[in-house]
């Protein structure tokens, strides 16, 4: 059995014309999770889901397999889970690899440590999950919602606000790492279910690459946590 990340990155983009190949301190911005995926010691495979034909010879440039994508789950629309059921089939029938464990990478969300894939997934398998989500703490933020007219706070009472640290804690997704068993997506047809856990990351890495603004951030963060390869280009498959 086998443990594979996939990748999704279809050409579309709304935000940032072909945002997945954009330059990010030195490299694609796929590349950095290609790469990031392949120093894992666990993953057997890469691959890459895509529509796009630059998206596609980046891949490759960087290491990864290329699964073509159909045009019915590559649109506006088209859901991550569309693209990863036909992934995980292509991958069983074409490549001939029974999978065990799909890691699921975003690859807008690049703000990974070196150690975050392979500890993910041993927390993943030690807690004898089915699936798992990255999550970072939400410590100090306050939600408010508009509905009906009025502004109601979410995650906390603001007649009562207490003290931050007496809070329950909360977590947001970051769209990271996503690990799940096969037979979920297709049981679920989710990425998520079954019996669940979390690892969790560290607030910075909560930052995902929507817009150009935000790919200053991202280099920031890059450099900042000293995240950068050695050599930034072409990794040998």
């Amino acid at each position: 059995m086998h443990t594979v990340a996939i990748i999704p990155a279809r050409g579309g983009s709304k935000g940032l014309k072909n945002k997945n190949i954009h330059p990010v301190a030195g490299m694609p911005l796929l590349a950095w999770t290609v790469r990031q995926a392949l120093e894992s010691r666990q993953i057997d495979k890469v691959f890459v889901s895509t529509d796009d034909r630059g998206i596609s010879e980046v891949a490759k440039n960087y290491g990864a397999e290329v699964i073509e994508r159909p045009a019915e789950f590559s649109g506006d629309k088209s859901s991550s889970e569309s693209a990863l059921v036909h992934a995980v089939s292509v991958i069983e029938s074409d490549y001939h690899l029974p999978l065990d464990t799909v890691v699921f990478l975003q690859a807008t969300s690049p703000l990974r440590k070196p150690d975050d894939i392979d500890r993910a997934l041993e927390h993943f398998r030690a807690e004898g999950s089915d699936s798992l989500i990255s999550v970072t703490r939400a410590d100090d933020l306050t939600i408010w919602e508009s509905g009906g007219g009025e502004w109601k706070s979410v995650n906390f009472d603001y007649r009562n606000r207490g003290m931050r640290q007496d809070r329950q804690p909360q977590f947001i997704e970051n769209g990271s790492i996503y690990i799940f068993k096969p037979e979920i997506l297709s049981r679920c047809g989710n990425r998520i279910g079954g019996k669940m856990s979390v690892y969790i990351m560290e607030f910075w890495q909560t930052w995902e690459i929507d817009t150009l603004e935000e790919i200053d951030l991202i280099e920031y963060y890059l450099f900042r946590k000293n995240l950068v390869f050695q050599e930034t280009g072409r990794k040998n498959p």
